[in-house]
């Protein structure tokens, strides 16, 4: 009787055991997931080369290289990458800014430009995934230094 009584032991604890090691276990085997950093993203554009025309006239280029920060969730989240309407806003306030003119040289609110630019793009994505545009370059490239 005692042994039969201490084999019911044995297979009791036995299967105790290995449920609850396939009950805990279950977390420690199950794929890690690393928690997605959120916060902002810091995205470098290409150099694009923005005609300057007065007079009827290309009078130079200008060549600047700009910088962006984003919201990182949200540009994950976006089905196209906010990089080209950045670089297509850009070249569009500068190609029609009056104030752009090399001939006569004066100070340029570049502030107001960066935060238009910005504004315009957030307008366009529907959502505030822009948060600052910075100027990495900026360079102007008259027509005559252009050709040599």
């Amino acid at each position: 009787m005692r042994v039969i009584i201490t084999g019911i032991w044995i297979c009791a604890a036995t299967v105790l055991s290995c449920y609850g090691m396939v009950t805990y276990g279950a977390g420690l085997f199950a794929p890690k997931t690393e928690p997605y950093l959120e916060g902002l993203q810091y995205q470098k554009l290409r150099a694009i080369n923005v005609p300057i025309i007065a007079d009827g006239a290309v009078q130079g280029y200008i060549v600047t290289t700009l910088v962006f920060t984003a919201d990182a969730k949200l540009m994950h989240a976006l089905p196209v990458p906010p990089n080209s309407f950045v670089i297509d806003e850009a070249f569009r306030q500068i190609y029609t800014d009056t104030d752009l003119d090399f001939r006569r040289l004066k100070k340029y609110n570049v502030t107001k430009r960066l935060a238009e630019i910005r504004q315009k793009v957030n307008e366009r994505l529907g959502a505030d995934v822009v948060k600052d545009v910075l100027v990495e370059d900026f360079n102007f490239v008259s027509k005559r230094d252009a050709k040599s």
